[in-house]
């Protein structure tokens, strides 16, 4: 009995580690406020790619994605990680919205 408890346990704790490690994809807001979130008409997009944690490319900057749509007042953000395989792909895209 004893030792299924502590490989139950064993196996718990490898779990929690091992979470995510084949495939994230999460977005989330850069703002604090999000019941006086405004989207606006336009809606742009900048990312930022890396592959085998050796190369990366890309701007996934915000004025890059106001850019990209032609935003000129910015109204909220959002940023979404997307990783295969614990970075061995992974790609960082910016959404911006405004007018």
């Amino acid at each position: 009995m004893r030792k299924l408890v502590m490989l139950l346990v064993c196996v718990g704790l490898v779990s929690l580690l091992l979470s995510s490690c084949v495939y994230m994809k999460v977005q989330r807001p850069h703002d604090k406020n999000y019941d006086k979130t405004e989207l606006g008409t336009k809606m742009g997009k900048s990312e930022l790619k890396s592959v085998m944690w050796l190369f990366a490319w890309g701007d996934a900057g915000t004025k890059a994605a106001a850019d990209d749509a032609g935003i000129t007042v910015l109204r909220h953000a959002d940023v979404e990680y997307f990783v295969i395989l614990m970075g061995l792909y992974g790609r960082i895209t910016t959404v911006v919205y405004g007018d």
